[in-house]
């Protein structure tokens, strides 16, 4: 099946390269190209994409907001960040406007290539050692008390494996700390995703840390 892709960049120039690069590739192909958020918004509803490549820095409505639209329909087109901005604010603000990566222009291309297949394939692609980085720094700031996200309807395994996700656990890792086969961890992150109405595994993260299942020390 092909993945249908939007490129949303105000440097033109990137959008070129990554457009060459990629209309060479048979499982690829561009349906569209925008220079500003707004645009972006607009294309991702009309020519449904399976990805859209998002910058962060552009005129008027920006990559984030831009994001936040875009994942707010149904059906979801995934949403790639690629920017030159790698900061824990971006990359947070980011994946809570519904991103489902993260990723820098300075990147070799063959790396943002296999990242747009696999956001398309449903994955997320924020390696455990950031998704520590990110819980660390983004729950150690001062911020207004507030109510922590319930969790009805998880068992008390499933418990367990969330907070392990929110500590940038691997499923091998996961298995590994609850004494359970790799297969077993995979069904309670599918089931976790299913019940928490989460897209992928960086929303369960960010279910953790809104659960207060995960802190600064861990």
């Amino acid at each position: 099946m092909t993945i249908r892709v939007v490129l949303a960049d105000d440097q033109e120039l990137v959008r070129a390269g990554l457009s060459m690069v990629i209309t060479g590739l048979p499982d690829l192909e561009i349906v569209g190209e925008a220079g500003t958020g707004a645009e972006a918004v607009r294309l991702a509803d009309e020519v449904r994409p399976d990805v859209v490549v998002m910058d962060i820095r552009m005129p008027g409505t920006d990559g984030i907001e831009a994001t936040r639209a875009i994942t707010a329909d149904s059906p979801t087109p995934r949403v790639l960040i690629l920017t030159t901005f790698d900061d824990d604010e971006n990359v947070y603000a980011s994946l809570r406007a519904g991103a489902s990566g993260f990723l820098v222009k300075d990147m070799a291309l063959v790396d943002i290539i296999a990242a747009i297949r696999v956001v398309a394939a449903g994955d997320a692609l924020i390696a455990p050692s950031v998704t520590r980085r990110l819980i660390e720094d983004f729950a150690g700031r001062p911020a207004p008390a507030r109510q922590h996200r319930r969790l009805d309807g998880i068992t008390g395994r499933e418990r367990e494996v969330l907070t392990l996700i929110g500590r940038g656990l691997s499923n091998s890792e996961i298995a590994e700390e609850l004494f359970i086969g790799p297969a077993t961890a995979k069904t309670h992150v599918a089931r976790l995703l299913t019940k928490l109405d989460a897209r992928d595994r960086v929303q369960l993260v960010i279910a953790a840390y809104d659960a207060g299942l995960v802190s600064p020390s861990g």
